[in-house]
C-alpha cells in the first residue's frame, strides 16, 4: 500500500533531533511522496534543501498569509528564484488567514500578495497550495468568500488562455469551509486536503461535508508537526501517521483503505505531476 503526504513541515526545529528517523518511520509506513510547504523565504529554502536531500521529498515556495511581515520585493524575487528548481512542484503554502489577522488592512494586503503569488503560479505553471482559515473558525465568512472570489477570477482567467494550469490549479490545504464552498473550489478544479480534525470527536460535521465529496478529489495531508490525528492527537504529528486519515476516509465513504491510499496518491501525482 502506498500513501503521500501532500503537507508537511519537515523543515520544522521540531524534527531536528530526528529529522531522519521521522522520514523512516513514514516510509516504513508505506509512504512513497512528501511535500514539504514553505511559509517565507527561510522556510521555502529549507523545503529546497530538504526536496535536494531524498528523492521522495519534493517542496513547495512561497508567503504564508500569517508570515507577510517577512515579505519584501527582493525575498519575493528570491523565492521565484527558488520556484526554478526541478524539485519545487507547487507554489504555496500561499491564501487568506483571518483567525490570527484582524486589521481590515493588513487582510486587503494578503489579497494583495496572493493574487500575486497566483500570477506567478501561472507564468511558471506549478499549482498553488492555498491556506484559507476564517475568524473565529467559522465555517463560513469573510475569508471564504474573498479566497472564492479570488480563485474564480484567476481560473476564469487560466481557462480563457487555455493554460494547462487551468485543470490542475491547486490544493485547498487542510480544508475548514463549508459543503458549498468545497464544492465550488472543486468545480473550479482544486482538490480538498484532508487532515488529522477529520478524526477527532466533535468532527462530526467535518466528516458528513468529506462523504460527499468525490474521493477522485481528495488528498491527504499531516500538516505536521501540527493537528496529529486520533490516537496520536495531543502529540508531535509526523508523515507517519497518514494511514490514521487514510483509514478515516475509507470509514466515511465506505471504501477499502487500500483504496483509499492508492486513489489519493494518484490524485497527488496528477496535480503536482511527481
Amino acid at each position: 500500500m502506498q500513501l503521500t503526504d501532500t503537507h508537511c513541515h519537515l523543515d520544522f526545529h521540531k524534527f531536528d533531533e530526528d529529522r531522519a528517523d521521522v522520514i523512516a518511520r513514514a516510509e516504513a509506513a508505506g509512504v512513497v511522496r512528501f511535500l514539504v510547504p514553505g511559509l517565507d523565504l527561510k522556510s521555502s529554502r529549507e523545503a529546497v534543501r530538504l526536496a535536494a536531500s531524498n528523492p521522495k521529498i519534493f517542496a513547495a515556495v512561497g508567503f504564508h498569509p500569517t508570515d507577510l511581515d517577512k515579505f519584501s520585493e527582493e525575498g519575493f524575487a528570491q523565492v521565484r528564484e527558488l520556484a526554478g528548481n526541478s524539485r519545487v512542484v507547487a507554489i504555496g503554502e500561499i491564501g487568506l488567514d483571518h483567525y490570527w489577522v484582524k486589521e481590515e488592512a493588513k487582510r486587503k494586503f494578503q489579497g494583495e500578495i496572493l493574487n500575486r503569488q497566483l500570477a506567478f503560479a501561472a507564468e511558471v505553471g506549478k499549482p498553488v497550495i492555498i491556506h484559507m482559515r476564517e475568524e473565529g473558525d467559522a465555517w463560513f465568512g469573510g475569508a471564504s468568500t474573498h479566497l472564492l472570489a479570488i480563485l474564480t477570477e484567476w481560473v476564469g482567467g487560466l481557462r480563457s488562455k487555455g493554460h494547462p494550469l487551468a485543470a490542475r490549479p491547486g490544493v485547498l490545504h487542510s480544508f475548514n469551509g463549508n459543503l458549498e464552498t468545497a464544492q465550488r473550489a472543486i468545480e473550479l478544479g482544486f482538490y480538498i486536503g484532508v487532515t488529522g480534525p477529520v478524526t477527532y470527536k466533535n468532527a462530526e460535521l467535518k466528516r458528513t461535508i468529506l462523504g460527499q465529496l468525490p474521493i477522485t478529489k481528495l488528498l491527504i495531508e499531516t500538516d505536521s508537526p501540527f493537528l496529529a490525528p486520533v490516537p496520536h492527537r495531543g502529540k508531535r504529528n509526523e508523515p507517519a501517521f497518514v494511514g490514521e486519515i487514510a483509514d478515516k476516509i475509507a470509514a466515511i465513504q465506505s471504501r477499502k483503505l487500500e483504496e483509499v491510499a492508492a486513489v489519493t496518491t494518484d490524485n497527488a501525482a496528477r496535480l503536482f505531476l511527481w
